[in-house]
């Protein structure tokens, strides 16, 4: 699978990108993650990305045309094309389900003020990964693109690990314990001594769910009833 993000600003992005589960999976083959610098396609002798904005007001705004050929540099066929934007619709675990299952991914960064509102009908989707507002989308890029890549076969090693993570089931993740079993009067749960593995699933299910009743009611049918 291919990560592309089209960036004002790479150094803020190329380190996650090499480093940990990202890294590793690169080093694998199992994906490929590049950034490329949108000024690269800026107009003029200075490269020219931003420009003011028709009718007036505060900041700049980057221009669409000059995004467009970013993205038109880098898709390929089965290519979706996805604008960070505050406006956009929140990403879930649901999300990166669907996403991983495609070939290319592309990320549109804006910067200043946003990007020419043009650039809307010429992306596939524009997601948002909360309710408040970040300088730019590369952060938010970066969240997404893990949380896409660890769904990748072979990315996690272990296929049962991202099964049993929060939101996938719907739920929020169970507790896990290690050494010490008892650490400042804190004792790790009986029952994950006892080897009866069925109790054990059971104990973790019960566990998930309550979690989920106390901490994310919404995420439960009828708000939890």
């Amino acid at each position: 699978m291919r990560f592309d993000l089209l960036t004002l600003h790479p150094e803020l992005v190329r380190s996650p990108l090499e480093h940990s589960i990202l890294g590793r999976a690169q080093k694998a083959g199992l994906i490929q993650a590049q950034v490329h610098e949108i000024r690269a396609f800026g107009r003029g002798r200075y490269r020219q990305v931003d420009d003011s904005p028709y009718g007036g007001g505060a900041g700049m705004v980057m221009r669409v045309d000059v995004v467009h050929d970013a993205i038109k540099s880098v898709a390929a066929e089965g290519a979706r094309v996805i604008l960070m934007s505050p406006g956009g619709v929140r990403f879930t675990q649901a999300h990166a389900k669907r996403l991983s299952a495609l070939p290319q991914l592309i990320f549109v960064c804006g910067h200043y003020e946003g990007i020419d509102a043009r650039i809307e009908q010429l992306v596939d989707e524009e997601l948002s990964i909360g309710d408040y507002v970040l300088t730019g989308g590369e952060l938010a890029a970066l969240v997404i693109i893990e949380a896409v890549a660890r769904l990748v076969p072979g990315v996690l090693g272990n296929e049962a690990s991202s099964a049993d993570e929060s939101f996938s089931n719907g739920l929020i993740e169970y507790p896990h314990y290690t050494r010490p079993r008892d650490y400042e009067g804190m004792e790790v749960p009986e029952i994950l001594l006892s080897g009866h593995h069925a109790e054990i699933e059971r104990w973790r299910l019960a566990q998930s769910k309550a979690r989920t009743r106390a901490r994310r009611p919404d995420l439960l049918p009828e708000g939890g009833k």
